[in-house]
């Protein structure tokens, strides 16, 4: 098959890349230095770096700029959206750097959330979307993943784009909307700079084949003016039966900085096909999977074919010393058609599957973002305060043109074989339609106030105005149809024993009105949350940082999932509660030595309902934890300028599978190992091996939460090499 033009740019901008690197790679000879100037460099480098690292601080509008050192954070673009040291939050912010998701060869959100603790994965629709639950709380499709602060339709938000990922911890309503009181994910992207500046790199996977990729970004020379291009293509094998993952990205960036201006536009479009794969099936009687974990279950059909766009625009306007104003826009789509082989039922006594061909056709999924924030600080009172006034607006519509459902069919699992199965071209005209639409404008103000320099009180307020709408079929029903508002405050004190030690707490509400496509129950009343939490930051000697925290939250009104004559629809149950504590920490241990790790423990149960008081909430994890060091050997070996070494491990606890707990997803510990050697070149030159899962371990990822028959598996051993050129 003939490249597409996107590809064929993408090898070509890639290969330009590669040669403009090689032609700068010169053996480290032609520019000796003596040894002790070559220790004098770099001792002179630590101690500028010494003078120059500044404060944690949280500031969106900054993030463009915000360094980090090394495992550790030096700056978050999450919690607040003016300047603020981390210390001086009453909540937990988590942040993976850059370099931790370099050295771990991070390709996905949930390769990067590994290392958070209070995380697990939840129904990813087959592998085709990212779903995240934050302290027990979380579904795909949520709004709780946002990309530079921003919410948008992409189903996979870690991307050529990706610098960071944060993590803000408990309700974030009052600044981001509609929200769970379990956090929210913020991907950071990389942003145009005045330096120029570039890598090309590629992957090779033990599974077959990998990526090509390259950054490049440069001032416009005699302008105010910087530009930036990334770039990827991606084109492996998955690693279970059969299936191929072929990707497109490609993402240009420009900015403009004024003496007191800043603005940047930045697009990204991604061209994908990827397996639809619901995993595999348990036996109740057993607890234990059907079929070993590299089969599947469906057909080789089942491939999800779609395109993404996003433009972004970020503006800020210095008013005076004191004041910013900025502005943010956002706009993104989505579509996608899929087709896939369903299992609906599995008998353990005759050992019989039965399968469903099913399809969605023409969907599509369009979100618009904008906010207006002017940020400021002012003396009232004799006190300083930090005060934040803003207006946003939201809007999402999503439309499933065509929904194929054909009739099912019944196959021995041991004699389950390829191509049983058609697949289905019949339309079913009471399931097509299906329309989602949430539309949201607010209003909303917080203000730290600054007693002395040890007390901090922060308060804010939300007024959100909603209008929610959902329904199916020819002719159309709408299934659900509201409209209404809501107050959402937060309030937070926090206590700094020491510069480097503070004491928090924090109360705040969360308000998420929802939508039901299903014909099987009318309006879902809103859910409304409540969440309390205390907790302790360090950072010590700007090298080394961690959290503590312990909290209580809970909602009424949950949805969650349920299959109902082999479809899937939303009922709401009474009150649910998850409480827990976190530990995080990161940082450098010693010069050598870095570390990021955490533990959480996560205590979930319904409270409140006919049929699951008492159960736990599905895909939850009552412990989670991960450890992952780095040592640097700097120029240890012959030839190189830098040699480092690492590795991990990350764990689950058992989860429930279901909202009816009738199974259990078995607990797990997988350890990844990492080396990387940089060449001795004025050009570096980085070879980087991750060996992943070393111990080869059997274990499941996620379940679809309603039922037994769609459980994710995790990947097997296998290695990565990676090649990448800086410039």
């Amino acid at each position: 098959m003939a490249p597409s033009p996107l590809q064929t740019l993408l090898r070509s901008l890639s290969l330009s890349a590669l040669l403009v690197a090689a032609s700068c790679l010169t053996p480290a000879n032609a520019q000796q230095q003596d040894p002790a100037a070559k220790q004098q460099d770099k001792s002179d480098e630590a101690a500028k770096t010494d003078v120059t690292l500044q404060p944690v601080s949280v500031t969106a509008d900054d993030a463009s700029t915000a360094p980090t050192d090394g495992y550790r954070a030096v700056s978050t673009s999450t919690a607040t959206r003016s300047a603020t040291p981390l210390l001086d939050i009453p909540q937990a912010v988590n942040v993976v750097s850059q370099t931790v998701l370099r050295d771990q060869a991070a390709t996905s959100l949930d390769d990067a959330l590994a290392n958070v603790s209070g995380i697990t994965q939840t129904n990813t629709l087959g592998g085709t979307q990212d779903a995240i639950i934050r302290r027990g709380f979380g579904e795909n499709r949520d709004g709780s993943i946002l990309i530079n602060g921003q919410k948008t339709s992409l189903p996979r938000s870690f991307n050529v784009m990706t610098e960071r990922v944060e993590v803000l911890k408990g309700p974030a309503s009052t600044l981001y909307g509609i929200l769970d009181p379990g956090g929210m994910i913020n991907v950071v992207t990389k942003k145009p700079e005045h330096e120029t500046s570039g890598e090309v790199y590629t992957r090779l996977s033990s599974f077959g084949g990998g990526s090509t990729g390259f950054g490049v970004t440069a001032p416009v020379a005699d302008t105010a003016f910087a530009v930036r291009l990334d770039g990827e293509y991606e084109n492996s094998t998955y690693w279970r039966s059969y299936g191929e993952i072929d990707r497109q990205q490609i993402a240009p960036s420009i900015r403009w900085t004024g003496s007191s201006t800043d603005v940047t536009l930045s697009y990204f479009h991604e061209k994908y096909s990827v397996p639809f794969d619901r995993g595999t099936v348990i036996d109740l009687n057993t607890g234990k999977a059907i079929a070993g974990r590299s089969t599947r279950l469906d057909e080789p059909y089942n491939i999800t074919k779609g395109t993404s766009d996003m433009v972004q625009l970020e503006a800020k306007q210095a008013l005076s010393s004191a004041w910013d104003l900025g502005f943010n826009y956002s706009y993104s789509v989505n579509e996608y058609s899929d087709n896939q082989a369903r299992v609906t039922a599995y008998n353990p006594v005759t050992g019989r599957l039965t399968r469903r061909a099913d399809a969605t056709q023409d969907a599509t999924t369009i979100t618009h973002s904008a906010r207006t924030d002017l940020t400021g600080k002012a003396d009232i009172g004799g006190l300083r305060n930090d005060l934040l006034f803003g207006v946003s607006y939201d809007d999402s519509d999503t439309l499933r043109t065509n929904m194929l459902r054909c009739a099912t069919s019944s196959v021995s699992a041991a004699a389950l074989r390829t191509g049983a199965l058609a697949s289905c071209n019949t339309v079913s005209n009471s399931d097509s339609d299906q329309t989602e639409k949430l539309s949201t404008v607010s209003a909303y103000t917080q203000d730290s106030l600054h007693l002395d320099e040890q007390w901090i009180l922060v308060g804010g307020l939300r007024y959100q105005y909603y209008d929610a709408m959902a329904g199916k079929g020819r002719p159309f029903v709408t299934n659900s149809d509201s409209a209404g508002n809501a107050i959402i405050p937060n309030g937070g004190i926090v206590y700094k024993l020491t510069p480097e030690v503070s004491l928090y707490t924090n109360v705040a509400r969360t308000f998420r009105p929802q939508v039901s496509v299903g014909s099987y129950i009318g309006d879902l009343q809103p859910e409304k949350g409540l969440s309390y939490e205390i907790g302790s930051k360090v950072d010590l000697g700007q090298r080394f940082s961690g959290t503590v925290a312990l909290y209580n939250a809970s909602k009424k009104n949950v949805a969650y999932t349920e299959t109902v004559n082999g479809e899937t629809v939303a009922k709401a149950a009474g009150r649910v509660r998850s409480r827990g504590i976190e530990v995080d920490v990161s940082g450098a241990l010693t010069d050598h030595l870095n570390l990021i790790a955490s533990y959480g423990l996560t205590d979930t149960r319904v409270m409140k309902d006919v049929a699951y008081a008492g159960n736990r909430l599905p895909n939850v994890a009552r412990h989670t934890g991960s450890l992952y060091l780095s040592y640097d050997l700097d120029d240890a070996l012959p030839g190189s300028s830098d040699v480092k070494v690492g590795g991990g491990v990350r764990a689950a606890s058992q989860r429930a599978g279901a909202a009816n707990n009738s199974f259990f997803l078995p607990a797990y510990a997988v350890t990844d190992l990492f080396a990387s050697y940089t060449l001795d070149l004025k050009t570096p030159l980085t070879l980087q091996l991750n060996l992943n899962n070393i111990f080869d371990t059997t274990y499941y990822t996620s379940s679809i939460g309603s039922n037994n028959l769609s459980t994710a598996v995790g990947e097997p051993f296998n290695a990565v090499l990676s090649v990448r050129a800086e410039f």
